[in-house]
């Protein structure tokens, strides 16, 4: 992911503040995951998530921690309207973290890496 990553910042530096960054425990001792988005707004103001929990630290919370911060920031930003997930129809514990965060199933498309994933989304509503 990180070298994916490089190379998109290498093309276009403009989008190195919304791709992923490390995740620290709330201690600040151990790198628990990584969360940002796959890149800035589209031109219709969407953004899609990504985030991952290194298995040594799974079920204790990052992974909706890291979902309501991103949800956060997309919020604060004024160019995006619609947050993204896109997840495998088996990752039980990813459908479960979006549980309760408003996403609503959009549709399908096929990953070439990650096979058949399901569209979720969310709206975005800009406080005033």
């Amino acid at each position: 992911m990180w070298q994916i990553r490089l190379v998109q910042i290498a093309a276009d530096p403009d989008i190195e503040t919304w791709v992923a960054r490390a995740v620290v425990s709330e201690a600040g001792q151990h790198v628990v995951g990584h969360a940002g988005f796959h890149g800035p707004p589209d031109l219709a103001g969407m953004v899609e998530v990504g985030y991952t929990v290194d298995p040594r630290f799974r079920r204790q919370g990052y992974a909706k921690a890291m979902l309501r911060e991103l949800l956060s920031w997309a919020t604060a930003e004024s160019r995006v309207t619609t947050v993204r997930a896109s997840i495998r129809p088996d990752n039980v514990a990813s459908l479960a973290t979006i549980e309760g965060f408003g996403f609503e199933r959009t549709g399908e498309q096929w990953d070439e890496d990650d096979g058949l994933e399901t569209i979720f989304e969310v709206k975005i509503r800009k406080q005033r």
